[in-house]
């Protein structure tokens, strides 16, 4: 594998993700599944941010992290407020608890966006895969972002 291998790799998970995300309930929305998970991981490694800074970081629109931060907060992901030093600042954190979207979200299988992906495979090959991932992503959590980028 090389480094064109792996990005094509990543983008093949990330669709993947975004298919196996819920979506009852919520709605028609202007901001992608894509560009809200890039957000929230970014506010996951940086516990105390703002959107200027989440937008430096992940390099999207202001308008973009902007809507996706009012998408996490209308979730109950995120919490705002004014940053008490300095008031023009808005601080985003993530919410003290888990609101029932976010632990839908967390909860949510892969197992038939996995199975889509790989051309309706039986269970077997599924859980194969499944296994696979789930050992991936122990050696590489989200903070593995930040060993690559302060």
């Amino acid at each position: 594998m090389n480094a064109v291998d792996l990005f094509l790799l990543g983008r093949t998970l990330m669709k993947i993700g975004e298919e196996a995300m819920p979506t009852e309930g919520i709605g028609p929305q202007t901001t992608s599944v894509r560009t809200v998970l890039i957000v929230v991981s970014d506010v996951r490694g940086h516990p105390e941010t703002s959107v200027g800074e989440i937008v430096a970081r992940t390099g999207l629109p202001q308008s973009a992290v902007s809507a996706a931060v009012a998408r996490l907060r209308e979730a109950g992901a995120v919490v705002t407020e004014p940053d008490a030093r300095d008031r023009r600042r808005t601080v985003i954190r993530h919410a003290p608890r888990i609101s029932e979207r976010v632990a839908a979200a967390r909860s949510a299988s892969i197992e038939d966006a996995l199975a889509a992906a790989l051309g309706g495979a039986d269970a077997a090959a599924v859980a194969e895969v499944t296994a696979l991932l789930e050992a991936l992503a122990a050696r590489l959590g989200p903070d593995a972002l930040t060993r690559l980028r302060p």
